[in-house]
């Protein structure tokens, strides 16, 4: 009898163990996966090419990707929805939340003060109210500024030089964006430098983008030039064709805008930008707080000339801008 039950818990003992050693290898496997947020107010699919370039810096840096799990929170362009969006990732405990632009970002530290957040392409984190300052940002939040709002009066000076003679341009900008205010005061002191006038055009959904460039063309505007914004973003074909439409010379900050059929675009490399945040994300999941790490300024700027965009609006392009040009669009 006592030999049946040696045999009978050996059996139990032993199918424990059978059974505990996959379950024990998945819970390892489990905790080696680390969750990282991730917040935008643009689309999945505009912003597919600067996810992969995100993905591909944790790799180099030894991140494999079964070790990551990425959230990801997509507004669409509908910023009103990013403080929910926020909740949401703040509620899933990540390690790390990566913030995209200004309207996320101070969507994200306002959901979390405990939450580690990495920033891409905010335009004024200063300003902002996002760190006390770029070398010492304090609180939670860090990562890579693209400076754009200090650039928004050098988007005016390249406008004017690739349209001799512009005296008038109408800006397009978002209201529901903080960082377009800053713009605005930088393109006044540029516009008032260079001779120009300038009208803010507000826009707060798609359908105002035909009513906008209707209105520069009866106000007589001679260019445009778009502040970046998701909503632009996803809809930066259509604002091109809107702007061969009537027959306006366009500017902007982001390349992508100058490939859909914009005129021209001028700012940081968003592909650069894209692949030095995760080295932020990197440091702090091996310890370093964010307070601790300065915030990165652009080092590498492209401009981008759309040639057959320039024909179709009859309008020679000066050899002189051409050949600053890091890329030329034929």
């Amino acid at each position: 009898m006592r030999g049946a039950l040696d045999r009978r818990a050996f059996l139990v003992v032993l199918g424990s163990g059978v059974l505990a050693a996959p379950l024990a290898a998945r819970a390892q496997q489990s905790a080696r996966v680390t969750r990282i947020g991730w917040l935008s107010a643009g689309s999945a699919t505009t912003f597919a090419s600067r996810l992969a370039a995100f993905r591909r810096g944790l790799r180099d840096l030894g991140h494999a990707d079964d070790s990551i799990l990425i959230d990801e929170r997509w507004a669409d362009g509908r910023e009103e929805r990013l403080p929910a969006l926020a909740a949401e990732l703040v509620r899933l405990r990540p390690a790390v939340i990566v913030s995209v632009g200004t309207p996320a970002t101070l969507a994200a530290k306002q959901a979390t003060d405990a939450i580690p957040i990495v920033m891409i392409a905010v335009g004024d984190p200063v300003g902002s109210g996002l760190v006390a300052s770029l070398a010492r940002p304090g609180g939670n939040i860090t990562g890579v500024s693209n400076l754009a709002a200090e650039l928004s009066g050098k988007l005016l000076d390249l406008l004017r030089d690739a349209v001799p003679g512009l005296t008038r341009v109408g800006i397009l900008q978002i209201p529901a964006n903080p960082v377009h205010a800053v713009y605005w005061a930088e393109i006044q002191v540029a516009a008032e430098r260079l001779g120009i006038r300038v009208v803010a055009f507000d826009v707060r959904r798609p359908e105002d983008f035909e009513t906008a460039f209707a209105a520069m063309v009866r106000q007589q505007l001679a260019a445009a030039l778009v502040l970046p914004d998701p909503l632009n973003l996803i809809h930066r074909v259509r604002i091109a064709e809107l702007a061969l439409g009537h027959r306006l010379p366009t500017m902007f900050a982001i390349r992508d805008y100058a490939e859909a059929g914009g005129l021209m675009s001028y700012g940081p490399s968003s592909a650069d930008l894209y692949r030095r945040a995760p080295t932020y994300v990197d440091k702090i999941l091996r310890g370093a707080r964010p307070a601790d790490l300065p915030v990165e300024q652009p080092t590498k700027f492209d401009l981008v000339v759309n040639l057959k965009t320039a024909r179709t609006l009859g309008l020679t392009i000066p050899p002189l801008l051409l050949a600053r040009a890091n890329e030329v669009i034929e």
